[in-house]
């Protein structure tokens, strides 16, 4: 027999063991929960327990279940109260039944320390004072010494009182118990005050699926917020590595963390933060390949990225998976917010931009620059946006997209109709992403130095800016230099006759230039892949 329920009446002891009674066991272990009168220096009243219940049992019989499969016992159960309990009441009761002691003991031990760190179970303390407050039950069991034999079947009584336990019969002195029972646990009472929110709120919370895409300046803030919240599963996606320009927006790092993958980072801090959120790390770039494998693994998609390509590729992807995304992106001292819900046959990127604009195109935060508290405050609303969806709030962006100038705090909210001629949502065989790849495939060259490609044919553009060429001069005296603003809003600098290479810092801004002049029927334009970032790592040492 294995089961586990919550009973909004007092726990009959007597009625539960002997459900567990069985002649084939020599071995039976108890743990009683007791409610205390104090706790951290105030007295208490008495306490209510809230549990989001659908939830709560299927994941306390799946830890039953593992502890009769890991033990080898015969019987186990758990009852746990909720609704008002006095002090003195028994708030939960754990029993095992085993052929031998000793693993009725473990057995026991075992499902009283994942309750409490796994089901969502929630009591608020009632004080002397009138005051009261919501306490997370996670992880509230201290570690138990192995309680003596005792003839025939033996039995294990260990009283929990409020935050801590101690067993009668424990033999760990009174210091190391008190450090167990001052170890920090994750608290979510400031926002399970809020009605909307509560014990049922956390729950929902705490089996939300998030992924994050881009651990960066709007993601930082972001994976904060929401590794406090006690989201359940947060995925982590960034390929990139910390740099030391980084820092003065993404302030969850440390200098001495630069050269480290920022999602391994990133995972690190959210464990450090809430140990209780599994963060998952995802060290890539997504492409046409990874991204749906990796997005249908999650509830809720949060664009942190810095590139248009990666949006409209999770554009499509969510769109086809209904998923939905919050996108947002900054530049300079502005920046836009828009949320997207194919599970509600919401409108998408493409019903307002149906072709995506080109990488490069417009500056990020490294062209453009950037001050630390843009991409701060845009993460920020990301957060506040998910937990709306989440918790189901109300005042969620719908069709619209939100635009603030932090300059001026100029707020304008922009009508984002679901398009009928929308490409994306008639679901074309050939998505933005795979476009995209195929594109670059055809207008990319690699080349070892610049002497290569002039003895190519090639004649060799820098579109960098000049202060640019000024720090890195171009690796050619041949080369000429034309900035890329220039080159797409000037006049036309090609001819039809001859090759031509453009060639930025990291190949980015050439690419989207390339396919910009292409697209003006320019066709013997190409871009060095990887920049000169790329031909200085093939220079010999």
């Amino acid at each position: 027999m294995a089961t586990f329920r919550f009973s909004r009446t007092p726990i009959d002891v007597g009625s539960l063991r002997a459900e567990l009674a069985d002649p084939a066991c020599g071995g039976y272990a108890s743990f009683e929960g007791l409610v205390r009168d104090h706790n951290e220096g105030m007295s208490v009243r008495h306490l209510e327990y809230e549990a989001f219940e659908p939830l709560a049992v299927k994941e306390g019989e799946r830890i039953i279940a593992e502890a009769v499969t890991r033990f080898g016992i015969e019987h186990a159960a758990c009852i746990h109260r909720v609704g008002d309990l006095a002090i003195g009441d028994m708030a939960v009761w754990v029993g095992a039944s085993a052929r031998h002691r000793h693993e009725a003991f473990l057995a026991c031990r075992y499902i009283i320390d994942e309750v409490k760190h796994r089901v969502p179970i929630w009591k608020k303390e009632h004080y002397e004072n009138g005051d009261s407050g919501w306490v997370n039950c996670e992880r509230c069991a201290a570690p138990a010494a192995h309680a003596p034999a005792s003839d025939g079947a033996e039995h294990s009584h260990t009283a929990y009182v409020g935050h801590h336990a101690q067993s009668h019969a424990d033999t760990h002195s009174h210091a190391d118990a008190h450090s167990h029972a001052r170890a920090p646990i994750p608290d979510y009472s400031r926002q399970m005050a809020l009605k909307e929110v509560g014990a049922k709120g956390q729950a929902k919370l705490r089996a939300s699926r998030v992924l994050v895409v881009g651990c960066g300046g709007l993601g930082v803030p972001v994976i904060s917020y929401l590794a406090g919240a006690g989201i359940g599963r947060l995925g982590l996606v960034d390929g990139d590595r910390l740099e030391p320009s980084n820092l003065h927006r993404q302030t969850m790092y440390a200098l001495a963390d630069v050269g480290k993958l920022k999602a391994e980072l990133a995972a690190a801090r959210v464990r450090a933060l809430n140990p209780d959120v599994d963060a998952r790390i995802h060290a890539v770039r997504l492409d046409p390949r990874n991204a749906p494998e990796i997005v249908r693994q999650y509830d809720l998609i949060i664009d942190c990225t810095d590139n248009f390509s990666t949006k409209f590729l999770l554009n499509d992807v969510c769109v086809q998976l209904r998923k939905p995304i919050i996108f947002s992106s900054v530049y300079q001292f502005e920046g836009q917010l828009q949320v997207v819900r194919p599970d509600r046959d919401g409108s998408c990127l493409r019903c307002v931009w149906p072709e995506a604009t080109r990488d490069g195109i417009v500056g990020n935060c490294a062209q453009a620059g950037v001050l630390g508290p843009v991409p701060g405050t845009f993460g920020s609303l990301q957060a506040f946006e998910a937990l709306k969806l989440l918790l189901d709030l109300p005042g969620q962006l719908g069709e619209e997209l939100l635009v603030l100038d932090l300059l001026t705090f100029s707020i304008s909210r922009v009508r984002a109709k679901r398009a009928s001629n929308c490409p994306e949502h008639a679901r074309p065989d050939v998505t933005m992403g795979q476009r995209d790849a195929l594109d670059a495939g055809e207008l990319e060259l690699t080349f070892h130095s610049l002497d290569d490609a002039l003895a190519a044919g090639f004649e060799i553009v820098d579109i960098r800016e000049p202060r640019e060429v000024a720090e890195t001069p171009t690796p050619s005296a041949k080369a000429r230099h034309i900035p890329m603003a220039e080159l797409l809003h000037g006049q036309p600098a090609f001819t039809s006759a001859g090759k031509s290479l453009l060639i930025c810092a990291t190949g980015r801004r050439s690419l989207a230039a390339t396919q910009e002049l292409r697209s003006r029927q320019l066709h013997s334009i190409y871009s060095l892949r990887g920049g000169i970032a790329a031909l200085n790592r093939h220079m010999p040492a």
